[in-house]
C-alpha cells in the first residue's frame, strides 16, 4: 500500500502583537484543521491516527518556527512540518512592534491501495 492524499486543508493565522511566528503557525494550522471533521478514515475502516498529515506553513523569519509546536496541535495521527518564507510582516506606525501573518496547508494522507 502507499499513502495516498485524501484531504487539503488551508488555513491563516495572525500574532497581531509581539511578532511570534510560532505562535502565527500555530494558529494558520488551527485554522486548516478546526474548519473539518474529517470522516474519510473512518469510512476507509482505519482508525483517525491512521492519517498522516504534511504540514506546510508560509510566515516570516520561518527560522524561528518551533516546528515540534505546530506538529502538537495534530487531534489525530503523525505528521511532518515543513516551514518556508511566505506570509506578511507588518509593522505598527512606531515601529516597535509587528502583525505576522501564516499560511498553513494541511495535506491528509492515508496508506491505501
Amino acid at each position: 500500500m502507499a499513502l495516498r492524499r485524501m484531504v487539503l486543508e488551508i488555513g491563516m493565522g495572525t500574532d497581531i502583537r509581539g511578532g511570534d511566528p510560532t505562535k502565527a503557525a500555530i494558529r494558520a494550522l488551527r485554522d486548516a484543521l478546526w474548519h473539518n471533521a474529517l470522516t474519510v478514515a473512518g469510512a476507509l475502516g482505519q482508525p483517525a491516527d491512521a492519517m498522516h498529515v504534511d504540514v506546510t506553513i508560509g510566515v516570516p523569519m520561518p527560522e524561528r518556527v518551533d516546528k515540534q509546536a505546530v506538529l502538537a496541535e495534530l487531534p489525530h495521527g503523525g505528521g511532518t512540518v515543513t516551514v518556508v518564507e511566505g506570509g506578511l510582516s507588518l509593522p505598527n506606525e512606531s515601529g516597535t512592534d509587528v502583525t505576522l501573518i501564516a499560511n498553513a496547508a494541511a495535506v491528509v494522507r492515508l496508506d491505501v491501495p
